[in-house]
């Protein structure tokens, strides 16, 4: 077939944008929906690198397990709305045989849900909001408002879904305190927020040099920061009850931070680049990091080998096999007792939990033997009470 005259003018006058180049460290085989997401993601605008983590599964405009470089763009989307959620642990000084019968298992569970809240805190027991964040500057009028009313009342509570506050146990029979979550309703209240102001088809982004672009950085750093802070509470919280039910003595240089939902500016081979994580790790390298499997499978301390090609990144964890949704249709409450057998944790939200049994994430050994390019593993700790939302 001839092309037309004007045909080869707007051939000519919009060139085809080369894709940008994808590296992956697959655990499994991707279903399409996974490798067509990826494709419209190599795709876009000013995208010009893509590692994929071997967690990676299906999501919202951009799949969780994705790393995403760009040169002067920002992408909400690519970070997602809970900014910050990542975890942290401490090793607590007492043996895992300290934790042996019902009757403490129950007295340490009681006092985590009576000091660390799923949703909020009732008004009289909020902790104060820390003076750097409640005195620092927020993008819009609307943030500010939830800040003043919601800032306190969320610091320190875990939030649902795959959040979660955990005793483990090393190798050498050591306890460990471990914390996964977020910036619980405020993240998503960010992404929202400069959302409204990103621009273009498919993907939306924001200039990153334009007042918008530092706007949402700005708000991305305050995320971070109340994160970590809420973290650090729950940690406080539950040591605590530690000390008082097990004759826990919290080492404190033993502390590994990270956080998994968050963008800034690195460089990379050379190239300064905005390199968006959502739902993976830093990992340069000597970088710390942790690597959770399910409510009944293996976590793992790790160390990043500084692997460029991933953006010096790993997995955020084992990665979702099934569907909340799916979850909830195939697995029972009976399945669950059995993929939880020898750990502690409230029997009385079994139904509710079944979207979080073991069975509905990936095999942790897997995904770590796929990234062994990116991390050395340190520690393998694995769970004997979980404290969860539902």
């Amino acid at each position: 077939m001839t092309m037309t005259d004007n045909e080869r003018m707007q051939s000519v006058a919009t060139p085809t944008i080369a894709p940008a180049e994808l590296q992956a460290w697959w655990s499994e085989p991707p279903d399409a929906e996974v490798r067509a997401a990826l494709n419209r993601l190599r795709h876009t605008p000013d995208v010009v690198h893509v590692a994929v983590m071997p967690d990676v599964h299906l999501a919202e405009d951009v799949c969780i397990g994705v790393v995403l470089a760009s040169t002067s763009t920002l992408f909400p989307a690519a970070v997602g709305g809970d900014i910050g959620c990542g975890m942290a642990t401490i090793e607590l000084g007492v043996g895992a045989d300290a934790l042996s019968d019902a009757r403490t298992a129950a007295r340490v569970l009681d006092g985590f849900a009576k000091g660390v809240p799923v949703m909020r805190h009732a008004r009289r027991d909020a902790p104060e909001l820390p003076g750097a964040l409640r005195d620092a500057d927020v993008g819009s009028p609307e943030l500010e408002a939830l800040r003043r009313r919601e800032g306190s009342l969320q610091l320190g509570t875990l939030g649902r879904g795959n959040h979660f506050l955990e005793l483990q146990t090393d190798d050498d029979g050591g306890l460990w305190l471990v914390v996964h979550s977020g910036s619980r309703g405020l993240g998503p209240a960010i992404r929202a927020a400069h959302t409204k102001h990103a621009q273009g088809g498919g993907l939306v982004g924001i200039a990153a040099d334009a007042p918008e672009g530092a706007a949402y950085l700005a708000d991305v750093q305050w995320a971070l920061a109340y994160a970590d802070a809420s973290r650090s509470h729950m940690l406080e919280v539950a040591t605590r009850v530690l000390q008082r039910e097990l004759g826990a003595t919290p080492r404190e240089d033993s502390t590994v931070r990270c956080h998994h939902n968050f963008v800034r500016r690195e460089l990379h081979g050379g190239r300064a680049l905005w390199v968006h994580r959502k739902g993976a790790n830093a990992a340069a390298v000597d970088e710390l990091g942790i690597i959770p499997g399910s409510m009944g499978t293996a976590t793992y301390h790790v160390v990043g080998r500084g692997c460029v090609a991933a953006l010096c990144s790993s997995s955020h964890g084992a990665g979702r096999a099934m569907s909340r949704a799916r979850a909830r249709r195939v697995i029972g409450t009976r399945r669950l007792h059995d993929e939880l057998r020898g750990i502690w944790y409230d029997h009385r939200l079994a139904s509710q939990l079944c979207e979080e049994a073991p069975g509905a994430y990936k095999d942790i050994g897997v995904v770590m033997r796929a990234q062994g390019e990116l991390v050395k593993i340190v520690r393998r700790t694995r769970p004997v009470l979980v404290y969860k939302g539902a």
